[in-house]
């Protein structure tokens, strides 16, 4: 059976369990070498890739959906996820080499430890799955880059008034760590004591009694997220911005 026969039997298969023309797209990221990460998949038989994504089950609601789609790539259950957009337009489906005519996307992004997804999983319709620098992207299929893009600016938004990267750092960092992850997702520089007062205001840090071991130069401090003053921040917000 040809991988197009195979697609439209399997195609049959899911209109019976699944809800047709309507898909969830996760953009996931990750953080590792001073650099904003994205999983990916290369389509099978194609040099295009795309974001995971798959279609919701009749009996899902759409939460459960995107962790599961998200658990069937990463392996890895209680990872932060936020729906940030629907994409509807009539074209976005134009540059797809089947016919699946228009879908309607959901958008969600998802903020992961890079080193707990150490193998992204491969699924029958794709020929690999990597994390890729957001900096340069390959070519994405249908609209993806779109959903990239827009996931991307939500964040920088977002992080204005949110915290971040309980989800992206692992359990114990230096505020240079944390500082480098802030600017890479707003692309600019900030000033090292106006970034040091600002975190240390959001009292959403506990400093640690260790220090990080190694190197030429005075250990750095550690320090580690305060979970529940930070979910509180999360959930009410920042009352200062970058």
């Amino acid at each position: 059976m040809s991988f197009v026969e195979n697609r439209k039997l399997q195609s049959e298969i899911l209109k019976k369990e699944y809800i047709a023309r309507v898909s969830i797209d996760c953009v996931i990221f990750g953080f590792h070498d001073a650099s904003i990460k994205v999983l990916l998949l290369k389509f099978k038989d194609s040099e295009s890739w795309m974001l995971p994504g798959g279609y919701m089950k009749a009996t899902e609601n759409i939460d459960v959906a995107a962790e599961r789609i998200l658990y069937e790539r990463t392996d890895v259950k209680n990872i932060f996820l936020n729906q940030f957009k629907v994409f509807g337009e009539t074209d976005r489906t134009k540059n797809f080499s089947l016919d699946i005519g228009r879908v309607i996307s959901i958008g969600y992004y998802a903020l992961v430890d890079y080193t707990i997804v150490n193998h992204p999983i491969v699924d029958n319709f794709s020929d690999d799955c990597k994390w890729i620098d957001i900096e340069n992207p390959p070519p994405l299929l249908m609209d993806h880059l779109n959903i990239l893009n827009s996931a991307l600016a939500t964040i920088r938004q977002q992080i204005n008034f949110k915290p971040i990267g309980l989800n992206l750092l692992p359990e114990s960092f230096t505020m240079p760590e944390l500082q480098c992850l802030y600017e890479i997702i707003l692309n600019k520089k900030i000033n090292r004591g106006s970034f040091y007062r600002k975190m240390m205001k959001y009292n959403i840090l506990d400093k640690l009694p260790e220090t990080r071991k190694g190197g030429a130069h005075k250990a750095p401090n550690l320090y580690k997220f305060n979970r529940e003053r930070y979910y509180e921040a999360l959930e009410y917000g920042f009352k200062e911005v970058w």
